[in-house]
């Protein structure tokens, strides 16, 4: 593996995490399109909107993380696809803008009528997004991106068989994992408030639905590569490819049959693994070309600059991947869900957070710093790079201090109570 394709893993993680995290929030805006009328299709859009409510802006962290490794480590090659792919990229743009602005309104809306109008551009969006977004990796895919200032067309890029089949296929698996990971949060919510399972079984059904839909599409797919972009059927069909997509399919039936047997927590690492190794599967087709006649190689920033991004992604893993893995542990706990009597949990819910979090946080953060004034001071050569290298490792004293002090003081008053009880 060479320096210049560190960027790549770390983009392509990020982006396997935004479409399983991040699709599960527009598939939860699907099914609120797709509830139906009366008392199950109102619990459903309910149940859709407090299910994404803890962790729906922190999934949004990966598409701003792929977009600024990409855009720094591989200049040329964002140039090209933010130019000749701008309108899918401005459409979902707006989806994004219209996603929030209609979660927030949801909250204020005083009629009925209103809460529906609002449902209904939130779930349009969270169509409109997905597809927009599955486009531009259909159109990279197809080599309908040249190297250049906005040198491929600016529609026909975007708007092509295959373009258009993984935009359906992003839409697809959306629903799919928002399917599997609502009925999971339900299962457990009205198991812990003593509840019946209609609105369970209700999820379950969409699941199943789903999961074979996404199936046939992604075997329709393969048909419309081979007439459209017979180069990456045959790349899918041979090698690590050929193995990723396997993985997706075996993958694929057995959260069908978890999903069956309402096994719902393991479903959701099994619909999980069967989106990520789909683009796994694409990834490993198209290397080494990131864009058409542009190899990962060819594309790359200076060595100095691959290198401060390797630091600063690991330095930021230090504080990011810690405080969403509490997040999320909170979230599958059923620590953030709302329900009968919960007036007064939020406030708790936040306190024991930064209670939790506090003294990791400091730990992080001292080795973050340590880390980035080490590779600012030795890998770096330049004399700015240098000159952050001794503030961050000046940063690391207070933080590291902070980290292990209170500690420290606790021990030793512990130490001084225990020796004055024993004097007496």
């Amino acid at each position: 593996m060479h320096l210049y394709e560190i960027p790549l893993i770390f983009v392509l993680v990020g982006l396997a995490l935004y479409v399983v995290l991040g699709g599960a929030d527009f598939g939860a805006g699907f099914w609120q399109l797709l509830a139906g009328r009366g008392r199950m299709g109102e619990r459903i859009r309910d149940h859709a909107h407090e299910a994404m409510a803890p962790v729906w802006e922190a999934n949004h962290v990966w598409l701003i993380f792929v977009l600024t490794v990409t855009w720094t480590a591989y200049p040329s090659a964002f140039a090209s696809i933010a130019s000749t792919l701008s309108i899918p990229l401005f459409v979902a743009a707006v989806g994004i803008i219209m996603r929030g602005a209609s979660y927030a309104l949801r909250a204020g809306a005083a009629t009925a009528g209103e809460r529906r109008r609002v449902d209904l551009a939130f779930a349009l969006s969270s169509v409109l997004t997905p597809f927009a977004l599955g486009t531009i990796v259909g159109a990279i895919a197809a080599r309908r991106v040249p190297v250049g200032n906005a040198a491929g067309h600016l529609f026909s890029s975007w708007l092509n068989p295959t373009a258009i089949m993984v935009g359906v296929l992003a839409v697809a698996m959306s629903a799919y994992l928002a399917a599997v990971f609502m009925a999971a949060d339900a299962r457990r919510v009205h198991a812990a408030n003593g509840c019946d399972d209609d609105l369970v079984a209700a999820l379950r059904a969409r699941a199943l639905a789903a999961g074979a839909i996404s199936g046939a599409v992604a075997v329709a797919g393969l048909v419309v590569l081979h007439g459209n972009a017979h180069f990456l059927y045959a790349r899918l069909l041979e090698g690590s490819a050929l193995a990723a997509v396997t993985v997706s399919a075996l993958a694929g039936l057995a959260t069908l049959e978890l999903v069956r047997r309402s096994r719902f927590e393991l479903a959701r690492y099994g619909a999980a693994l069967a989106v990520a190794a789909v683009l796994a599967g694409w990834a490993l087709a198209q290397r080494p070309l990131l864009l058409k006649e542009l190899t990962v190689q060819q594309a790359a920033a200076p060595h100095d600059t691959l290198v401060l991004i390797v630091i600063s992604v690991l330095g930021g893993a230090t504080i990011l991947f810690p405080s969403l893995a509490l997040l999320f542990r909170l979230v599958l706990a059923g620590r953030l869900d709302h329900g009968p009597g919960d007036a007064g949990r939020p406030l708790t819910a936040t306190a024991s957070v930064l209670a939790a979090s506090r003294a990791g946080l400091l730990s992080r953060a001292a080795a973050a710093c340590l880390l980035a004034g080490f590779g600012f001071l030795t890998v770096a050569e330049a004399g700015w790079a240098h000159a952050v290298g001794i503030v961050a490792l000046l940063a690391f004293l207070p933080c590291g201090f902070l980290a292990v002090a209170p500690a420290q003081l606790a021990d030793l008053e512990r130490e001084e109570r225990a020796g004055g009880a024993g004097e007496r």
